[in-house]
């Protein structure tokens, strides 16, 4: 198993940036597929972006494409969410997540393993 910390959440105004890390210990960082997702109050957990072993394929959701970048660094054990141009709307918590998926995971139940959420806050 692994364990997963979120860090970098924070206030920030519309139009803004953060950049959220993920730090992950207990096994080999490189064979997990990594993944963020965000859950508002009442809401399912939403998908945001998914990153492969690699590196080298990285899917986003639709809402937050041209906006939020998701990168690995194997090395460090870390998976990174820089977010740009924020929305109101993007408020929520965001998660970090690991599976040993060899596909591309989008989808919660996909997931193995679940940091404890780091929140943000976009103010207009």
């Amino acid at each position: 198993q692994v364990q997963l910390v979120e860090s970098g959440g924070g206030l920030v105004q519309a139009g803004g940036s953060l950049r959220l890390s993920c730090a992950a210990s207990g096994r080999t960082f490189s064979v997990y597929v990594m993944g963020w997702f965000r859950k508002a109050p009442g809401k399912e957990r939403e998908f945001v972006a998914t990153i492969s072993r690699s590196g080298g394929t990285t899917p986003y959701a639709d809402s937050v494409k041209g906006r939020f970048t998701i990168a690995r660094d194997n090395a460090k054990n870390t998976v990174y969410l820089q977010m740009n141009s924020l929305k109101p709307e993007d408020t929520t918590v965001y998660y970090c997540a690991a599976d040993y998926s060899t596909a591309i995971p989008t989808t919660p139940r996909q997931y193995d393993y679940w940091g404890q959420g780091t929140q943000v806050t976009v103010s207009s």
